[in-house]
């Protein structure tokens, strides 16, 4: 079996890196369907079980993000000393099993329990990949094989509401929930086929647990790295945010649960947004310095902003789905530069762990921070019929503002702090 891989290099080391770039991204596409799943049934999952636009938030957020915040970062460590194919692939197995199960829940706590081993098992896959793709392509392409890898949350996004959420309307939300997770399974043996595990350019790292928390303050000791995960974070808080509760807006507010299916196709379009930002990222590197690349995250923080506020207080439905979705597709566009530039702060052996520690602040901050405290806001501070739209114009502004603070200053600390 291990021939296929062998055979696929040998005939054109450029091809099969993208293939298995390809690969990768349908994983990671599998991943984000399952991820997502939650908050496109939420208001389906609510009124069958009787929760809470806070539970629902808690659902979608803290209770996945806090363990795979919490995992991914020994699993970046993980990465940097095992085999980074078995890592991903077990991961795959469990999440996928995962999300069947959830479908047969009948209580908070029987969901929460699921979305724990969800978190668990995704928390190896993104370090894992961002130091697998690292070894594959060089530095110059990284910010466009990294966005066409990131443009795959988009897309499984997509797929969550497009699949999931027409399964729902056809059948109901436990249909949903198993239909989404079987395909992980497919995907489990074609990865067991194609993926080959590359030498690492500085060997196997040997590192005791004293080394993991030197590489872990090596990392975090350059300004611009802080800035990087503050500004990012921000934007994350914002996007997970209208993921969770857009059904609730179309729902609650506008009345038009037949949208939230079709939401999925915006995320098709953010997928496009996000490779585009990958190759301006590199092109205005090349053009003005390599530090313009947060230019793009500058876009995303505050490009979104009026027509989320249009669209989130418009008065017609359609209006608001329009508008709402393409301040998506613009304020999303950042996730694969930023995934890229964090890498060139580090050495080759700390790669996963880099990636990991990007993926821990961001689900801690965007997941686990942005869905309950805005669904709590929801439920407590801002009601009426208007009350989720200002919610989350509230939070959309404040991270944009910060975040763009953030870019600024990262910015002028690159010079200082690259490796590569």
């Amino acid at each position: 079996m291990k021939f296929i891989y062998e055979t696929l290099e040998a005939k054109s080391p450029k091809f099969y890196a993208w293939l298995v770039l390809g690969l990768l991204s349908l994983i990671y596409i599998s991943s984000f369907v399952d991820r997502q799943i939650v908050a496109v049934l939420g208001t389906a999952i609510r009124d069958d079980l009787g929760f809470s636009n806070t539970q629902i938030g808690v659902l979608y957020g803290p209770a996945f993000s806090l363990i795979y915040a919490i995992c991914g970062i020994f699993m970046g460590w993980f990465a940097d000393q095992f085999s980074r194919k078995r890592i991903i692939l077990t991961g795959l197995l469990i999440w996928s099993l995962m999300t069947v199960a959830s479908g047969f829940a009948s209580s908070f706590l029987f969901l929460v329990t699921a979305r724990f081993f969800v978190g668990v098992s995704q928390s190896a896959l993104s370090p894992a990949v961002y130091s697998l793709l690292a070894d594959y392509f060089p530095p110059e392409k990284r910010a466009r094989v990294f966005s066409l890898y990131a443009s795959g949350i988009f897309v499984g996004v997509g797929l969550s509401f497009l699949i999931g959420g027409s399964f729902a309307e056809l059948y109901d939300w436990r249909i949903a929930m198993k239909t989404v997770g079987w395909p992980g399974l497919v995907l489990v043996v074609i990865g067991f086929l194609l993926i080959r595990e590359p030498k690492r350019n500085s060997g196997k790292s040997e590192r005791s647990a004293m080394q993991f928390f030197s590489v872990l303050k090596f990392i975090l000791q350059k300004k611009t790295v802080r800035y990087h995960l503050a500004g990012f974070s921000l934007l994350a808080l914002s996007g997970y945010t209208i993921l969770a509760f857009i059904g609730t807006v179309l729902n609650d507010t506008f009345e038009m649960p037949s949208l939230i299916s079709q939401y999925g196709w915006f995320m098709f379009a953010t997928g496009v947004s996000v490779n585009a930002s990958g190759w301006l990222a590199d092109y205005f590197a090349k053009k003005w310095g390599a530090e313009k690349r947060f230019v793009m995250g500058i876009v995303a923080a505050l490009g979104g902003l009026p027509f989320y506020y249009f669209g989130l207080m418009a008065e017609s439905a359609l209006t608001a789905f329009l508008l709402v979705g393409f301040a998506n597709v613009v304020s999303s566009s950042y996730n694969g530069v930023a995934a890229a530039l964090i890498q060139y702060f580090v050495k080759s052996d700390m790669r996963g762990m880099a990636g990991a520690v990007y993926l821990f602040v961001v689900s801690i901050v965007g997941f686990g921070i942005g869905p309950p405290v805005t669904g709590w806001m929801i439920d407590h501070i801002f009601t009426g019929v208007y009350g989720p739209s200002k919610a989350l114009l509230l939070v959309f502004t404040v991270c944009g503002l910060l975040a763009t603070y953030c870019f600024i200053q990262a910015m002028k600390s690159y010079a200082k702090d690259v490796l590569e």
